[in-house]
């Protein structure tokens, strides 16, 4: 017997609370082995991303055939991309896959960084949009994916609809980008999911008064993709991922000079 097999395809993050780093703490205290396929290098802390390495599209191609052709990988995700050739390539090697497939479409780091060069976006959209069982972009990155200005929860909802037609098969709108009076109910974070299937969930969690955010978007991805693994419905994995991440948010750890990492070891170290 072996833990599920559960594969990143992302960027790394030199501070440790981002990217590959983050993707592989998430994996393991969900009981699941942690898989990676690095699309990029980056010289970063918890103020800032100061240089990226990016790594040819042939070898992330190579990185990713060899690890399917080894490991009975049950989910992945994808998180930082970075360019239209790695994107190619990703997307070629995944395409067949038989597994489900959670797109986190980083675009900008915590810290305002890009990680996505602007030219990347359409290929994101052509390429990546169709393999996604579940898309879940922030407030910021919806905007940008469905071409339209988010302020409501209507807006919320009709940017998951243009997803959708664009061919993702479910897509998570994540809330935490609001400010509490854009259309929030009070002071809690509200998630939005869509399937293709007419399904709308919503998922309210209370605001985390905390400045230590670092690596929300790829725990939560990488949440949920293990969550896939071990078997349980989309609409459960995605409330056993809000759950963690939660736990780790409120537990944040105040490391650095920066936006702190959120703490991914949570549900081992129990709170304070």
């Amino acid at each position: 017997m072996h833990p599920p097999c559960v594969l990143t395809v992302a960027g790394s993050d030199s501070g440790g609370g981002a990217g590959i780093q983050a993707d592989l703490k998430t994996f393991m205290m969900q009981g699941c082995y942690g898989l990676s396929v690095v699309t990029a290098l980056t010289a970063q802390n918890t103020r800032a991303v100061t240089a990226i390495e990016a790594p040819t599209p042939g070898f992330v191609a190579e990185q990713l055939r060899v690890v399917l052709s080894d490991f009975p990988v049950r989910a992945a995700k994808t998180g930082m991309l970075f360019s239209a050739p790695i994107i190619e390539a990703v997307a070629g090697g995944l395409a067949g896959k038989n597994f489900p497939l959670v797109v986190d479409p980083v675009c900008v780091a915590q810290s305002g960084a890009r990680l996505l060069l602007p030219e990347a976006m359409a290929a994101l959209t052509s390429c990546m949009l169709p393999l996604a069982d579940l898309l879940t972009p922030n407030r910021l990155e919806a905007e940008a994916l469905a071409d339209m200005a988010i302020v409501t929860r209507e807006d919320a909802m009709e940017a998951g609809r243009r997803l959708l037609d664009l061919g993702a098969g479910a897509v998570l709108v994540k809330g935490g980008h609001f400010e509490p009076d854009s259309g929030q109910t009070g002071e809690a974070v509200v998630d939005v999911l869509l399937t293709r299937q007419g399904l709308v969930r919503e998922y309210a969690r209370p605001r985390v008064a905390t400045r230590n955010t670092h690596g929300t978007g790829c725990t939560l991805s990488a949440a949920i993709a293990a969550h896939l693994s071990l078997g349980e419905p989309l609409e459960e994995a995605v409330a056993s991922g809000r759950d963690y991440l939660q736990l780790a948010l409120e537990t944040a750890w105040d490391l650095g000079g920066g936006d702190g990492p959120v703490n991914h070891l949570a549900p081992f170290l129990g709170k304070a």
